[in-house]
This record gives C-alpha cells, structure tokens and sequence, in this order.
C-alpha cells in the first residue's frame, strides 16, 4: 500500500468527518473496519489505563526538590537526624522517601546512610519505571494488529474479485476500506500511547537526575553536621 494512497485515505476521512457527528462517524467507522478493530481498541484502553496509573503515580511522586533540600539542611542545623527524619516523614515523593532511608542509617556513618541512599534510590527506579514496559507492549501490538487486519482486508478484497463475474470497485471496495481502517486505527492507537510513554520517560529521567544531584547535597550536609 503506497504512502500517498494511505494519506489521501486520511484526508478522505477528516472531510467524512466534518459533515457528520464525531461519536457516530467514529463507531460507523469501527464497525466498518472489522473485526480486528476489537483488539487494537483493547490495546488502546489498556494502555491508556497503564498511563494515567502511571501520570498519577508520578505526579505524586515529583515535589520542589530545591525547597525540600533546604529544609532538610535547615532541619539537619536545628534539630540534627531527627528532625531531618520527621520533615522526610511529613514530605511525599521519591525524594522524600530516598533522604528518609539514608537518614535512618545516619548513625552508623556516612558510608552506610550513602549506601543505604543508593541501594533505596535504586528501588524507587524501579518503582517509577513500573507499568512502562506494557506501555511499550501496546505500542507495538497496536500496529502489528492493524497492519494483520490490513493483511485480512486484502484478502476478502481479492476474494470477492474472485467470485465475482464482472469486476467492479465496489466489490473490493469493502475489503480495502477495512484494510485501510485497521491501519489506521493501529497507527493512531500507537501514536496516542508514545506520546504517553516519552512524557514519561522524561519525567523519570528528571526525578532520577533531582534524586541524583540532592542526595549529594545530603551526604554533605551529613559530613558537615558530623564535623
């Protein structure tokens, strides 16, 4: 199936679009498209449900890291591990909970709140990247159905030519629309779920790096207050 053959079917749609209802042009086309639709809206509500898990799970767990390293360190000057260990306690996100695991193993030296930081920080990783891999999973099964529903389409078109006794476009018209239908609809499914997936990646990626470059600033603060 040619590049321009597929955009100007997408341009043939859009203008479909524009003189009928949204819901209703959408649910003609679903059912027009065939079977393989199912799945490839399966994977679109799957995913979806993984991202706002996951856009919820990292909203909450993203704080103002400078605001939150000055208030340890102004906890650490006033109150020592203690009142450090309480603004972690009354304090959410990852952040939070990394300084929280180092300060508990402040007492047995610095050493040991550094490698408690790490071995945490690497559990709150994980934690964060939880969910992304089925993220990714609908990513590249939403086109492979499409493009399988395609393969299927392609197949009714050149049957019904084969029964036919005179060959007309309408008796492959259907064929091809659902090939065409399913195709896009694996295509757009993808594109929505990448999205989703590159935001998130980004944000990790930010929250990693804060994690990163404040649990320095807390092993100094620890040196510091053990001077």
């Amino acid at each position: 199936m040619q590049l321009t053959e597929i955009m100007g079917f997408v341009s043939y749609l859009f203008a479909q679009a524009e003189d009928a209802g949204v819901l209703t042009y959408l649910q003609a086309k679903f059912v027009q498209g065939g079977s393989f639709m199912w799945p490839i809206l399966v994977s679109l509500v799957i995913g979806l449900a993984f991202s706002f898990e996951r856009l919820w799970t990292l909203t909450r767990a993203s704080m103002n890291t400078k605001k939150f390293v000055l208030q340890i360190k102004d906890a650490l000057s006033k109150g020592g591990v203690e009142e450090a260990m309480k603004v972690c306690e009354n304090s959410r996100g990852s952040i939070a909970s990394v300084f929280h695991a180092g300060l508990l193993r402040a007492d047995e030296g610095i050493d040991s709140a550094e490698k408690a930081i790490m071995a945490y920080g690497s559990i709150e990783m994980g934690f964060l990247e939880r969910g992304l891999i089925w993220i990714s999973t609908f990513i590249t099964i939403a086109p492979m159905l499409g493009f399988t529903g395609t393969v299927q389409g392609m197949i009714n078109a050149f049957d019904a030519i084969a029964e036919a006794v005179q060959i007309s476009p309408a008796i492959v018209a259907g064929g091809i629309s659902e090939a065409l239908l399913t195709t896009l609809f694996g295509l757009i499914v993808a594109m929505i779920l990448q999205v989703f997936y590159n935001f998130f990646v980004s944000k990790i990626d930010k929250l990693v790096g804060d994690m990163e470059e404040s649990s320095i600033e807390l092993i100094d603060a620890l040196y510091e207050m053990k001077k």
